[in-house]
């Protein structure tokens, strides 16, 4: 909800309270501010001017050369591409040294070699949305009323000098959907009173029955329909000041009788929908469900096809509007206008849901019926806007409402206890505090004693309980007033699991390496939701998903971690590194909650190092994001029990892949994104992981040991052996440290090579075996034997050979 401060004052005295001191207490109160907007800050020096000549500019052809007024001594000349430039005008002029948005700066220039003594301006030009801005001068400038004052601030006329608040809020403050419903809150809070519009009923020697009668057979739908008749309408444009309020609301002007009717919106929170009489085709207004395939073509030109769950407005034969989301085009009001037919409903929520969802036709009324509006200020806020339309429009309001009433709206009464409420709050309210706060939110009350019997008004219809009722004296009270105190059963701090304890150590591990922590939906699509999944299970489905793209819980964390990267990609942000702790849902059956765990994934791409200076690019590979991991494995002490295993792996390519094992046991995966699935997601050279992450933090090792510096030598022997090109160097590691024994300490291959020498289908690769005992000097016929013994093993087990 957008409100106006400027418009907020009309109702409630703000003397003395800026909007930021505003914002902050109705925050404080609840209800969100969750932004100001004040578009004085980001203009400056604009005034009204009157265009006394225009023509072509002699060197441009679609530039027009203007004598503008701007209440100087004399008239100044003005370049101007607008195609609606006009003499006779009066316009927004931006004087030189004026300030735009965006920071831009006025000047007296030369264009085309005329000068320019500063810019005629559209409203998008000064900070107006585009969206809002009235359809006749969304390609020009602004047209302003022709009683404008040359040379006055434009920035005031314009309504520039406002703050807008806009208001974040839940579904159960619907109250706040409208100026008033803001101004009682205001006034709750600022504890001073509202003042409501006052409602003038013009008399008339006609009367609105005679031209129209109402009947209703939804009843449950359409408990209370009301119409009003306002004859001799003059259709234009409304007041510049109305046109303003709206476009501050987020609304585009149209004509004076459809302003009026936004306005009201905007003002009771009551949708109105004004027809032309003379197009409805008959004096009776008839509300019924809509018949299956009965078709009505609505204000946005498009024939809809309606059914039996939905409610229409019908001339007692044919649809003439979707009740509360959008009028037809047969009835709509036009220029030649000159009967206003205008409805006033409440209508139930559910069926306006409905239609709204069906159509994808969410509008402000419908947002306002689905939540809920007040019953009582239905028939008031007919009167208003046929009171507007009196008066701007020059309409003749006939006598009377015509109107079905079934609505029972019983006000809602609550009974509460000065004791519970300082027990619900743990506070020591008086009797006198509760009577003020109750006065303030305006809510008639009886007491008896220190007990409150309190008549809700119709407008907040989210109370109906004590706890609501806390709540709210809670809310005026102070939330930041309310002691704080730690429950009795409170002995001692918390402390992070064993558990939370590692996840910390993971996410610490990997930012240190570079690597930036996402978090994406746990929600896929059909498509995505078993990609790169470790462990393959049926799809666990939800019943009502908000879209295809949402609609099945994950079995793998790396396919939103690849639409990362991919979004990246497409703005030019080339190098990224992401990783992502995050839970996949495994299918237990129909109907039985899935089981949750926990994986970790990353996706890596581009240039893990960049170093300008030095001229060093290191491009992520295979090894970099292996390296990454062995940091992570060294982390947790699981180094010698983890194996990098040759893998296939749908989706990612057959020869960069590998099975991580942690004892034997599977734990995930590491590996480059296919070219195939790279080409879907718009990618290039994409590493990625994902592991179990369960398995590698709750792997229990032995504790660790710490050894003093050694005081006797290493020694080291190189070995290049010959084996067959499809060995992996893994498993001659394993060979190599089971035949070393104690004696042998590191192990580390140094050099693989495939040249040309080398015979057919063969491969060399060299070791560097590392040999040492704390607790003496090793001799060369002890290192000899132990050396010999791994060669021994490699030729029996693998037929390694020496190379010469």
């Amino acid at each position: 909800m957008l409100v106006s401060y400027k418009w907020l004052q009309s109702f409630v005295d703000l003397t003395n309270v800026t909007p930021e001191e505003l914002a902050e207490k109705i925050t404080r109160t609840g209800i969100e501010v969750e932004g100001i907007e004040q578009k004085s800050k980001q203009v400056q020096n604009l005034v009204v001017g009157h265009v006394l000549e225009c023509e072509q500019h002699p060197n441009a052809e679609k530039l027009n050369k203007c004598l503008v007024d701007i209440g100087e001594e004399e008239p100044v000349q003005i370049i101007c591409g607008a195609p609606n430039v006009a003499a006779g005008q009066k316009v927004i002029v931006a004087k030189p040294g004026a300030r735009l948005p965006g920071n831009l700066k006025i000047k007296r220039a030369k264009l085309r070699g005329e000068v320019s003594n500063g810019m005629i301006c559209s409203l998008q030009e000064i900070g107006i949305e585009g969206k809002v801005v009235p359809k006749e001068f969304t390609d020009g400038i602004y047209v302003l009323p022709e009683d404008s004052e040359v040379g006055s601030d434009a920035i005031s006329l314009l309504n520039l000098d406002d703050a807008v608040l806009e208001l974040g809020l839940t579904p159960n403050r619907a109250d706040c959907m409208s100026m008033i419903g803001v101004a009682y809150e205001t006034s709750a809070i600022l504890s001073r009173p509202v003042q409501l519009p006052n409602i003038k009923k013009a008399a008339s020697q006609e009367k609105a029955s005679d031209y129209i009668s109402v009947k209703v057979d939804a009843q449950e739908d359409n408990p209370l329909y009301t119409a009003k008749v306002i004859k001799n309408v003059k259709i234009g444009p409304s007041p510049l000041w109305l046109q303003t309020r709206l476009m501050a609301a987020g609304i585009r002007p149209h004509n004076n009788v459809v302003d009026i009717t936004n306005y009201i919106l905007l003002e009771y929170g009551q949708p109105l929908h004004a027809f032309d009489y003379d197009r409805f085709g008959s004096k009776e207004v008839v509300v019924r469900r809509a018949n299956d395939g009965e078709k009505l073509t609505t204000l946005d030109d498009v024939e809809r096809s309606l059914n039996k769950e939905h409610l229409v407005i019908t001339n007692g034969q044919n649809p003439v509007a979707l009740a509360g989301v959008m009028g037809g085009a047969d009835s709509e009001v036009q220029n030649d206008t000159t009967t206003i037919l205008l409805e006033s409903a409440y209508f139930s929520g559910n069926v306006i849901r409905k239609a709204s969802k069906d159509f994808g036709l969410r509008s402000e009324a419908s947002s306002r019926y689905e939540k809920g509006v007040d019953p009582n200020r239905v028939r008031a806020a007919a009167e208003r806007a046929a009171e507007l339309m009196a008066q701007y429009a020059g309409g003749e309001v006939l006598d009377g409402i015509v109107e079905f009433d079934v609505l029972s709206a019983e006000s809602v009464q609550v009974h509460v206890e000065l004791q519970k409420i300082n027990q619900f709050l743990g506070t020591d309210l008086t009797v006198d505090d509760v009577t003020a706060i109750l006065n303030r939110l305006q809510f008639p009350f009886e007491m008896n004693e220190e007990n409150f019997n309190v008549t809700i008004p119709s407008r907040r219809w989210d109370i109906h309980l004590p706890e609501d009722l806390y709540e709210e004296i809670a809310r005026i009270y102070g939330y930041d007033r309310l002691p704080t105190t730690l429950p009795t059963s409170a002995q001692s701090a918390g402390g992070l699991s064993s558990y939370q304890h590692r996840r910390r150590i993971v996410k610490e591990v990997l930012q240190g390496a570079g690597l930036n922590q996402a978090i994406t939906y746990s929600l896929t699509s059909k498509e995505k939701f078993d990609q790169f999944a470790l462990t393959k299970k049926d799809a666990v489905e939800l019943a009502m998903p908000m879209s295809e793209e949402h609609a099945i819980l994950r079995l793998s964390l790396l396919p939103h971690l690849l639409d990362a990267i991919s979004y990246n990609i497409a703005r030019k942000n080339d190098n990224i590194a992401l990783f992502e702790i995050g839970s996949i849902f495994l299918s237990k059956g129909a109907n039985v909650q899935p089981e949750e765990r926990e994986h970790l994934a990353g996706a890596l791409t581009g240039l893990y190092v960049s170093n300008p200076i030095k001229g060093e690019k290191v491009p992520v590979d295979f090894f970099v994001v292996k390296g990454i991991l062995e940091a992570l494995f060294m982390k947790f002490q699981v180094t010698d029990y983890i194996r990098f295993e040759k893998a296939e792996v749908e989706g990612l390519h057959p020869g960069q892949t590998a099975a991580i094992t942690l004892n034997g046991e599977t734990i995930g995966f590491i590996g480059k994104i296919h070219p195939e699935v790279e080409k879907r997601y718009d990618v290039n050279n994409v590493f990625v992981f994902e592991l179990m992450m369960e398995k590698l933090v709750n792997f229990n090792t032995t504790p660790l040991v710490y050894e003093a510096i050694p005081r006797f030598p290493k020694v080291t022997r190189d070995i290049a052996i010959i084996v067959d090109q499809g060995k992996p160097a893994n498993e001659l590691e394993i060979i190599i440290r089971g035949a070393g024994g104690k004696l042998l300490k590191a192990v580390h291959v140094f050099d693989v090579y495939e040249g040309d020498k080398m015979e057919e289908g063969k491969k060399s690769i060299a070791f560097s075996l590392t040999y040492f005992d704390p607790e003496r000097t090793l001799t060369d016929d002890e290192v000899t034997k132990v050396h010999e013994n791994v060669l021994k093993e490699l030729a029996d087990k693998v037929g390694a050979k020496l190379r010469g």
